[in-house]
């Protein structure tokens, strides 16, 4: 089982000053700056070259990206890992933030998740992609 870590998650005070910060000063690529309402907000930005991206917002933390969930989900429980409950996007395509149990059904990019945490309280969310080219 291949984990790759793809997102990084930083906290900020202030969403669109990072923004500025990363894009102008520091020339990271924005990806996406999601606001599908006034409560939910994600935005993801990626230095040059760089095969992992940042992300502040709503649900920010460390992604590791693997292609089944469902996979890696038993791989870690098997290893002793007190897994989360799988889950996924709700209302796709026009999701608001929510999300519901089960891996989707549509079995579409980024929309599966679930999560893990080490001893000393770290959090990764691990998320499906289909494929992980080398």
């Amino acid at each position: 089982m291949d984990y790759r870590i793809e997102v990084i998650g930083l906290p900020v005070r202030d969403v669109d000053r990072a923004i500025t910060f990363y894009t102008k000063m520091a020339g990271f690529e924005l990806d996406v700056d999601y606001r599908p309402n006034d409560h939910f907000r994600v935005v993801q930005l990626t230095p040059p070259g760089s095969g992992c991206s940042i992300q502040f917002g709503a649900g920010v933390g460390n992604y590791l990206v693997v292609s089944d969930i469902e996979a890696a989900h038993r791989d870690l429980a098997a290893r002793g890992v007190r897994v989360g409950p799988l889950r996924h996007k709700a209302g796709m395509p026009d999701w608001q933030g929510e999300f519901v149990p089960g891996r989707d059904p549509a079995r579409r990019n980024y929309a599966s998740f679930f999560d893990f945490e080490d001893p000393d309280g770290n959090t990764w969310t691990v998320q499906e992609r289909g494929s992980l080219k080398k």
